[in-house]
C-alpha cells in the first residue's frame, strides 16, 4: 500500500479584507452561513485507516493512505477545537477511518472533553466506531470524558459480515457492542447501512438486536461516498422501504423536534424505545444542517459531499494567530451551499472516500 498526501483543494477566505473588516464575523461570533444555519457540531476525523474494508467505503487493497506527516497532532486538533468551541460549537464527534486505531485516543478524548464554551459548559464528546477495540479501551475513554457512542453494525450474520467488511471480525464487533451496553453510556446508537440484496432481510432483526442491548438502531441510506465510485442508486434501500418493513413488526409514531439531527426517529409501539433513519438521498435534511468536518489531514469541509476543502494544515504548522484559524472556519461556513445536490443531474461525487472524509 502506498502512502501519499491527499489534497483536494486549498481555497482561502474570500478575501483578507473580508476577515479584517468582520464581514464573515469575528472570533466569538456564532458560525452562521449565508442561509442562516448556525453551526454547532464539528466532526473530527482522527485517521483514514480502518481495521475493516467495508465495500461501501473503501477497496480491499491498493488504498492510498494519508501520509503520517500530514495527520494532525493532538495539539493541533485541540487548538482547532478550542477555537470552534469559542465560536459556539457544542458537540465534537470523533470519527475516522476507525478512531480507536489512533494510539493517543484516550488523550484525545481527555483533552477535548475538557474544553468549555463561552457559557462555561463543557462540550459534548461523541464517537463513531466499528467497536472492535472497545472492550479494552472503553473504561479509559469513559474516564477521560466520552459521553456518547455510535457503533457501526450492518449485519448479524457471520458470512455476510465477512463478505461486506472483507474481515472475519463479527465476534469482535459484537463484543464491542456488549461492552458499550454495559458501560452506561447513553444514548447508545447502532448504525446500519441498508443495502438491497445484502442485508435488507435483516432490518427487523437488527432493530431487535439494538433493543436487546438498550440501544437505538439507525438505518442509513447508502450514499455515494465509496472510494471506488461504484455507488448504484438501485442498490440503495430507501427510507420508505425501511419504514414499510419495520411497520410489519411495530407501530411507528414520529418523534417531533428533530432540529438539526441527521436522523428522523420513530417510537416503537407507542413506547419509549425508538428507531431512526438517516435518509440523506431520498429525504435530504440540508436545510437544518449544523455540521462542519475536519479531516485527519487538516482540511475543513462544510458538507459531507463537498468537492471543496479549506486547508488548515499550513496555518497550524507555521507561527500563526488563532484569528487565522477562526477566519478559515468562517470562510468554510460562508462557502456552504444550500444542499448536497445528490439528486441533481450534475452531481459530482467527492474525490475522497468516506474513510478519508470522516463520518
Amino acid at each position: 500500500m502506498s502512502t501519499v498526501p491527499v489534497m483536494i483543494g486549498m481555497p482561502r477566505p474570500r478575501a483578507a479584507a473580508d476577515l479584517r473588516s468582520g464581514v464573515l464575523g469575528v472570533p466569538g461570533d456564532p458560525l452562521v452561513d449565508t442561509y442562516g444555519r448556525v453551526h454547532r457540531d464539528l466532526r473530527i476525523s482522527l485517521t483514514d485507516r480502518c481495521s475493516l474494508r467495508c465495500t461501501y467505503c473503501m477497496p480491499e487493497q491498493g488504498n492510498e493512505w494519508l501520509a503520517r506527516s500530514s495527520i494532525l497532532t493532538l495539539d493541533e486538533i485541540e487548538r482547532v477545537a478550542r477555537i470552534a468551541a469559542a465560536d459556539g460549537v457544542t458537540t465534537f464527534r470523533l470519527t475516522g477511518g476507525e478512531p480507536l486505531l489512533r494510539t493517543d485516543i484516550v488523550d484525545v478524548v481527555r483533552r477535548l472533553s475538557a474544553i468549555a464554551g463561552p457559557d462555561g459548559r463543557p462540550v459534548e464528546l461523541a464517537m463513531t466506531t466499528n467497536g472492535i477495540r472497545l472492550p479494552e479501551l472503553l473504561p479509559g475513554l469513559v474516564d477521560a470524558g466520552l459521553k456518547r457512542l455510535n457503533i457501526s453494525l450492518d449485519t448479524l450474520r457471520r458470512d455476510r459480515f465477512r463478505d461486506l467488511t472483507r474481515r472475519d471480525r463479527l465476534d469482535d464487533v459484537l463484543a464491542g457492542v456488549a461492552a458499550a451496553a454495559a458501560s452506561g453510556l447513553r444514548p447508545l446508537k447502532l448504525n446500519a447501512v441498508a443495502m438491497r440484496d445484502v442485508n435488507d432481510d435483516e432490518l427487523v432483526e437488527l432493530v431487535q438486536f439494538a433493543l436487546d442491548h438498550d440501544a437505538e438502531l439507525r438505518f442509513i441510506e447508502q450514499m455515494p461516498l465509496d472510494a471506488g465510485h461504484t455507488w448504484d442508486r438501485s442498490r440503495m434501500v430507501t427510507r420508505e422501504e425501511i419504514l414499510d418493513v419495520l411497520a410489519t413488526r411495530w407501530s411507528l409514531t414520529p418523534v417531533p423536534g428533530r432540529g438539526g439531527a441527521p436522523a428522523e426517529r420513530w417510537t416503537l409501539d407507542g413506547g419509549s424505545r425508538t428507531v431512526g433513519v438517516i435518509a440523506s438521498v431520498t429525504a435530504p435534511f440540508c436545510g437544518d444542517c449544523d455540521r462542519l468536518r475536519l479531516t485527519a489531514d487538516g482540511q475543513l469541509r462544510n458538507c459531507l459531499f463537498s468537492t471543496t476543502e479549506y486547508d488548515l494544515l499550513p496555518i497550524l504548522r507555521r507561527e500563526s494567530a488563532d484569528e487565522e484559524i477562526d477566519g478559515m472556519l468562517r470562510a468554510c461556513v460562508h462557502g456552504k451551499l444550500p444542499g448536497h445536490a445528490i439528486n441533481d443531474p450534475g452531481f459530482l461525487q467527492p474525490a475522497r472516500g468516506m474513510n478519508a472524509i470522516g463520518g
